[in-house]
């Protein structure tokens, strides 16, 4: 039997927590000149994944 793998891309976006998943929002990375200070400003820090998403995440990272 193989071992089961880590999906690497899941892995460096996501972080398991007692509430969920952790993860950093998206649009927030490079070409930020053309965004208002506003939607920057709400887009930091992180926040947990929805329960829709947790099962995907899930088994992406269930080698970890």
């Amino acid at each position: 039997m193989p071992k089961v793998k880590t999906h690497s891309g899941a892995a460096k976006r996501f972080k398991k927590t007692a509430a969920g998943y952790k993860h950093k929002h998206q649009h927030k990375s490079h070409i930020l000149t053309k965004m208002t200070t506003k939607r920057k400003r709400q887009l930091r820090g992180t926040s947990i994944l929805t329960a829709a998403d947790s099962p995907r995440v899930d088994r992406m990272l269930r080698g970890l």
